[in-house]
């Protein structure tokens, strides 16, 4: 990485640091290789006990490994996210699923 590069990530990483409310949305639909979940980890790592932070994901715990690439990152992950936490599991029906069905159908003219 070259060096301008480090410096604009290393901003960027105190701008996300001191954000009030972060919200991390579909957390696992792309599995983040190596290079993004140590990035993950480092963020969260600097934002533990600064601010609050939402994660939604489809996936359990369990299955978050293929996400990281690794048990042993997950598990450091899931130590700092579950700490003074609030989890909320929904087990129902998709929101934009059930817009869609709302919706009338188009009619063709």
């Amino acid at each position: 990485m070259k060096t301008r590069d480090e410096k604009r990530l290393l901003q960027l990483q105190r701008k996300l640091a001191m954000v009030r409310l972060q919200i991390i949305d579909e957390l696992g639909f792309v599995p983040l290789g190596k290079t993004g979940a140590e990035l993950l980890f480092e963020l969260i790592s600097q934002r533990d006990e600064r601010g609050s932070t939402v994660i939604t994901s489809n996936l359990p715990f369990e299955e978050w490994t293929e996400t990281f690439g690794t048990e042993r990152l997950k598990g450091a992950l899931l130590d700092r996210l579950t700490h003074h936490v609030n989890i909320l599991e929904m087990n129902g029906e998709s929101y934009r699923l059930n817009q869609s069905r709302a919706r009338p159908a188009a009619t063709n003219k």
